[in-house]
């Protein structure tokens, strides 16, 4: 299994405009083989920003990569710099292969 996370600097104040945004987009991961769920986190507030994080379950890292490589993820990822005055910074991206 891998699992692939994006962490994202959200602005104070634009959380729930966030949430919006990935609660009324099409991600399109349902057409994609190897994929096994989903689920946006919400972590901590600091003085400039809110954490949030994406986290996907896949099969494998090569399921992963197709899904970057596929026309579903251009589709989903179509008009997402819409929004910024939302993110500070771009996201931060970590992958991780399931040991145990």
């Amino acid at each position: 299994m891998f699992i692939a996370m994006n962490r994202f600097k959200i602005a104070l104040g634009k959380e729930a405009d966030f949430i919006h945004i990935w609660k009324s987009r099409d991600t399109y991961l349902d057409e994609v083989p190897g994929f096994q769920d989903f689920h946006l986190l919400q972590g901590p507030s600091g003085e400039s920003h809110t954490l949030f994080v994406s986290h996907s379950r896949w099969d494998s890292k090569e399921a992963f990569e197709n899904w970057t490589q596929s026309e579903a993820f251009k589709k989903a990822h179509a008009g997402a710099r819409a929004a910024g005055d939302i993110y500070l910074g771009p996201p931060q991206f970590e992958g991780f292969e399931v040991v145990l």
